[in-house]
This record gives structure tokens, sequence and C-alpha cells, in this order.
């Protein structure tokens, strides 16, 4: 099985700095041109299924990569972003301002401190762990898309490839590219990271 890995195309949020975890946040031109163009990109891929987090902007890249496509796509909240309460589409200055004892807290270990009213890196993780102990769901399928967040994208690579979760911050996803990690006899292999290359099967 190959899992095609997506991050949803640039958003309002990201260019403004703000934590956006399940706050609405639509794309930006920008981001609707990332989606389209990845579209191009993996238009020769033969997926079997799609599977998306919950949360519109990735949906809605999901929409523009498949376009017309008759592909299933599965939605599920297990690949939803890390929920960050209070602290949902603010930026750093002003929680250094507003909530500065938790947010130092935070930052200096990211890990087991929470941000105010919202979720921790380790709930956050469990919620991810999950969503890989299902994949067995999809091995009758060859090549899946997922599509989904920067946060729950790098946790997931981190995580197939055996290493611990913090480990996270190894592979950064980027948004317009695609990434590919293949899983043999429950053995993951990452065998692309952010290509903006369009693919095209080996036999050609």
């Amino acid at each position: 099985m190959r899992l095609w890995l997506v991050r949803h195309g640039e958003t309002e949020a990201n260019v403004a700095g703000l934590y956006s975890g399940h706050s609405p946040t639509p794309l930006t031109p920008r981001g609707i041109g990332q989606a389209q163009r990845l579209r191009t990109l993996l238009a020769d891929v033969p997926f079997d299924v799609a599977i998306c987090s919950a949360l519109e902007r990735a949906q809605h890249t999901a929409r523009l990569v498949l376009d017309a496509r008759e592909v299933p796509v599965h939605t599920s909240a297990l690949l939803n972003e890390m929920f960050f309460g209070d602290w949902e589409m603010r930026h750093h200055r002003d929680l250094t301002l507003e909530d500065a004892q938790r947010y130092a807290a935070w930052c200096s270990d990211w890990q087991t401190a929470v941000p105010t009213n919202g979720e921790g890196f380790q709930d956050f993780t469990a919620r991810v762990q999950q969503f890989i102990a299902r994949l067995a769901e999809w091995d009758a399928h060859e090549n899946v898309l997922i599509v989904s967040h920067q946060g729950v994208l790098s946790v997931l690579i981190a995580t197939l490839l055996k290493m611990p979760a913090s480990s996270l911050w190894h592979f950064r996803v980027a948004q317009g590219a695609w990434s590919a990690i293949d899983i043999y006899d429950g053995f993951a292999t990452l065998s692309v990271l952010n290509s903006r290359a369009g693919w095209v099967p080996e036999d050609r």
C-alpha cells in the first residue's frame, strides 16, 4: 500500500501567522493554485480511496486535487490538526501578553504543557496513532490519498518510521507538494518527501 500525503494549501491564517488548529480559515488564491497544481502532478495516480481531515481547508484541497475523478472520499476527524483552544486564531505576539505564563510554559516544554483549553501534544499524537491503527481497514487498496495538516502528517511519518512522535520536526511537509510512504508487511518506507514533480507510472 502506498500512502500519498498532501497538506492543505496555504490559508489566510498561514499568511497572518496565526494558530489555526480547528478554526475555519479559507485557502488563499495561492493555496487554491497549489492544490490545482497537485491535481496536475498526481493526475496519473490511480487512487483507490481518499481519506481527508474533517476541516474545510483540507476538504477544499482534496476536492481540487481530485477534481471530477470518481474516487471515494472518507472524512476522519482523527486527521484534524492539533486543537489550540483559547489560542486559536491568535498570533504568538498576542499570547506573550495575554496568556504569558501558559504560553511560555508551552514554548519551553511543548511535549507536556497544554495550550489553554486546548489539546496537548500527547493527546494529539495518540489521536494520530489511532488513525494509524485503523490503516489496516484500507489494506486492500494500493493507492490511498491522505489530505491533512502539517502537524498530523509529520507525526504520521515519524510514527510509521518507528521514530518518537517528537521527531515530527524532521519531516516538515510543504504546501503544494506531495509525499509518499510505502507500507509492505507492516514495514514503512518514506519514498518521497515534498515533491513538486509530476508522477509517472514506472512502466512508461
